[in-house]
């Protein structure tokens, strides 16, 4: 079957543009084949800096013809109706229609066939449409002409044809720029034109041309060979990924060369070397695998063969990185001739938020939550304070000026180069973590009371002035900032009421907006204090209960059995709320638990079917003395046992426990519905046994809503 070859061959396109532009290509066209009913085998896009390419294997050589059977008016309709059928079904008279009767009558039909087009023919249609609205993030125009593209656009290839035939040339143009067959290579290793057939012949002489079009065989060319000459040198490759799909997007033919500077600069901390290096001449960096420090040495990627071997390229590079790694050196020495508490005073004049004052304060906040939560995570109240009073002083540092994503490590090393606590540099660096969801948590005490009270001012602080997460927006990554609190929570197994913390969170709000009330019932929704508009307590409490929700279920927990123990009462203690959900899923994967849960659905279902009908609710205890059935007897004992287990269980946080009193139930409630007829001709016993089931909902409700629990 024939197979698709078409190039659009361009000025350079930004590197970060082309992997999704590829993409986007191949979509756009295999879903107008597709579309218009050309079905193929196999498709692959390609992108290298100067050229955007698809091949599609396996297209017919047509569409196939169609046939299709048009109703129209009923016979003896009038003329207007007929005319209007005749012109839409194509027809010239009444002759060239059918009659066909159905139950309602007899009508005209009109068979109207459709001779299927010739791929080429579609192909010529779909591109140039694809090509004019092509998705590019930014385009441009140039020249006289209308076509915007990401950059001017100098040719065309589009061929169509079967293994073995010649392959034709599909006829199209956009903006005077005609489709043909003829391509050219590399920029300035072969520059000349020449001609293509179909996908192999294309990459063949792409190859002998200097340009390796398959992307990922350039990565691999450059990762390959980076490694070689490292391993030439005696020294290891420090591997860059996001760095490797940047520099493949530069070069049509890659080369590796080395590179060395001054072994002064490596007094520099190595992740300042690694960022300006990379962020100025995307180059990689070497390390020595004895000492794991950096070498004084670099790997660039070429996009040509010099006939110098390189040695103008690999000078010309030394002379930049060298000048970089000089302006490094004096923001790193500068930076240390203060001390990091120097620079506190300058975040008084600098706006955190307009509603949330400025930096200053919200230090004055983190330190505040941090001394309350060191007690809690077994960290020392000194420490933790001082920890939160530098750690943001690095912001101010020329060193993260230059390069904001050294943040927090450059407190660390600054913190270390002034000799304060251990505990006090790792928070420094530690108190951004998690910042991702594949990011270690900090473990470190006072890291952890430093991180926590960062986030919790930070979710506290937007929540009260009422900049909460929409369904697509969240500018202040507040879902992160909740995720990581439950992260570092969970994973150090911390113990702490959410609801105390928020709170004192929130006491700081409220005195900053000079609220006069009762402090939660200002920011739980039912008070207004000077007609303002907060964020509610509750509010984060439930956003904190969604994060939970989802963090268990991507850690494979039913979102069903989450619900049923958030929907008790006061569940804000993290890691009770996720043991409890783990007790449970545990239960009811038994056959005690499933049975128990469907005894548990029977007695509910009757409750509230008679509490509909009877228009009133049936709340326990029961009255011993009309418990007449040996089974309800034996139910309503077994049900008082088990609670006051199930309660001792639950105070001592042994929910195993809890679970097993539980299941103890099974038995006594499947015994009562077979032996007791809960509907009672006596109203007296009628009501007494609809206040048994309730003691039923009641025991269960210590562990869990039960009613909120699927399957």
């Amino acid at each position: 079957m024939p197979d698709l070859l078409l190039e659009l061959f361009s000025e350079e396109i930004p590197a970060r543009m082309q992997a999704q532009a590829a993409d986007a290509l191949k979509k756009l066209v295999t879903d107008a084949l597709v579309e218009r009913g050309l079905l193929y085998e196999g498709a692959k896009a390609f992108v290298t800096p100067r050229r955007l390419a698809l091949a599609v294997h396996g297209l017919p050589g047509r569409q196939k013809d169609q046939r299709e059977e048009k109703k129209g008016p009923r016979v003896g309709a009038p003329e207007q109706a007929v005319a209007g059928f005749l012109k839409s079904a194509g027809l010239s008279s009444l002759d060239q229609a059918t009659i066909q009767s159905d139950k309602k009558g007899d009508f005209y039909v009109a068979v109207v066939e459709k001779p299927g087009r010739a791929t080429t023919e579609v192909i010529a249609e779909i591109v140039p449409d694809i090509i004019r609205k092509f998705p590019w993030p930014k385009s441009m125009r140039w020249g006289s002409g209308t076509l915007r593209w990401v950059r001017p656009l100098h040719s065309i290839v589009a061929t169509f044809g079967a293994e073995g035939d010649e392959p034709e040339v599909v006829r199209f143009s956009i903006d005077g720029i005609e489709a043909s067959n003829v391509t050219r290579g590399h920029r300035f290793l072969a520059p000349e034109p020449f001609t293509v057939k179909r996908l192999d012949d294309w990459m063949a002489k792409l190859e002998a041309a200097k340009v390796v079009a398959d992307r990922d065989r350039r990565k691999e060319i450059i990762l390959n060979d980076a490694k070689d000459l490292a391993l030439a040198a005696g020294l290891e490759l420090v591997e860059d990924e996001g760095l490797l799909d940047e520099v493949c997007g530069l070069v049509e033919w890659p080369v590796v060369l080395m590179g060395s500077f001054e072994e002064r600069f490596l007094d520099i901390p190595d992740e300042v070397i690694r960022a300006t290096i990379r962020a100025n001449q995307k180059c990689f960096v070497l390390k020595d695998s004895k000492t794991g420090r950096l070498a004084n040495r670099f790997l660039l990627i070429s996009n040509l063969v010099a006939t110098d071997g390189g040695a103008a390229i690999v000078a010309g590079n030394e002379r930049v990185i060298r000048a970089r790694l000089s302006d490094a050196k004096f923001f790193w020495d500068t930076d240390r001739l203060n001390g990091l508490a120097s620079r506190m005073p300058k975040f008084a004049s600098i706006t955190f938020h307009e509603k949330l004052g400025s930096q200053a304060e919200r230090i004055e906040r983190i330190v505040r939550l941090a001394k309350e939560l060191a007690p809690k995570v077994g960290a020392s109240v000194a420490l933790a304070e001082e920890a939160a009073l530098v750690a943001k002083a690095d912001l101010l540092t020329e060193v993260v000026g230059e390069f904001p994503e050294l943040q927090g490590l450059m407190g660390r090393y600054y913190a270390e180069g002034e000799n304060l606590p251990p505990e006090v540099a790792a928070a420094c660096e530690e108190h951004y973590k998690p910042q991702g969801p594949n990011d270690r948590v900090p473990t470190a005490p006072v890291s952890v009371a430093v991180a926590l009270a960062d986030k919790i001012d930070t979710l506290v602080g937007f929540w009260a002035i009422d900049e909460k997460p929409t369904g697509s927006k969240d500018p202040y990554a507040l879902r992160r900032a909740a995720l990581g609190v439950i992260r570092i929570v969970l994973e150090n197994e911390v113990r702490l009421s959410l609801h105390d913390l928020l709170c004192l969170g929130f006491e700081d709000q409220y005195h900053r907006h000079g609220g006069t009330a009762d402090m939660r019932s200002y920011f739980s929704g039912r008070a207004q204090s000077e007609s303002k508009s907060f964020g509610t307590l509750d509010d984060l409490l439930a956003f904190f209960a969604d994060r939970l929700k989802v963090y268990l279920r991507d850690r494979g927990a039913r979102h069903d059995l989450v619900d049923a123990v958030f929907a008790l009462e006061g569940q804000d203690d993290l890691l009770l709320v996720v043991r409890r959900v783990e007790a449970l899923a545990a239960f009811l994967a038994t056959e005690d638990g499933r049975n128990l849960l469907a005894g548990y659905r029977r007695a509910v279902n009757i409750l509230r079917i008679e509490e509909k009908k009877d228009g009133e609710a049936y709340a326990g205890p029961t009255v011993a003395a009309l418990l007449k059935e040996p089974a309800e007897e034996h139910l309503a004992a077994a049900i008082e046992d088990v609670k006051a287990r199930v309660s001792r269980a639950v105070a001592a946080e042994d929910f195993a426990a809890a679970m097993l009193a539980l299941a103890d139930l099974r038995r006594p409630v499947d015994a009562f519905f077979d032996a007791v007829t809960v509907n009672d001709a006596d109203p007296a016993l009628r009501e007494n046994r609809l206040k048994l089931l309730d003691e039923i909902r009641a025991a269960t409700r210590t562990i869990a809503d039960f009613d909120r629990i699927e399957g």
